[in-house]
């Protein structure tokens, strides 16, 4: 293979996602950056990205909590968001793209508040890898 070719390949294995929406509250929230790595197996308790099964044009994330027949059963953590297993079923294993190495929550721009302190503190949160384990009631009990 092409030295340009493998290293395209290898640059297509990551990615970047945003988050929109709820669903996965309290392990990611609206407006967090996702580091992605596609095309990898996928482990119960992983969040991954995945094509919504009702509109393929649309990426979701979700937790994969079981391999089912045909696919994954994937929920979301925040169980009043719904959007997941229990609205469109199992998730064909095609559908799931790849899993969710870390997220990084991008520094809210405050006017006239630029302390070390601040900059020190949001540095410390703001990239962290993301747990396979749920804060969820419901996905714990699994």
């Amino acid at each position: 293979m092409p030295e340009a070719a493998q290293e395209r390949e290898a640059r297509a294995l990551f990615g970047l996602a945003e988050v929109e929406g709820p669903s996965m509250v309290p392990t990611l929230y609206g407006g967090d950056r996702l580091l992605v790595r596609y095309g990898v197996r996928v482990r119960p308790g992983q969040v991954v990205v995945l094509r919504h099964p009702l509109q393929q044009n649309l990426l979701v994330v979700k937790r994969a909590v079981e391999r089912r027949d045909g696919g994954w059963w994937v929920l979301a953590d925040n169980p009043t968001a719904g959007g997941d297993s229990t609205v469109y079923g199992t998730v064909p294993e095609e559908f799931v793209l790849g899993r969710v190495l870390g997220r990084y929550r991008p520094r809210r721009r405050t006017p006239g508040q630029r302390s070390w302190s601040g900059a020190l503190g949001w540095a410390l949160t703001a990239v962290r890898p993301v747990s396979t384990r749920s804060a969820s009631r419901r996905l714990r009990a699994r």
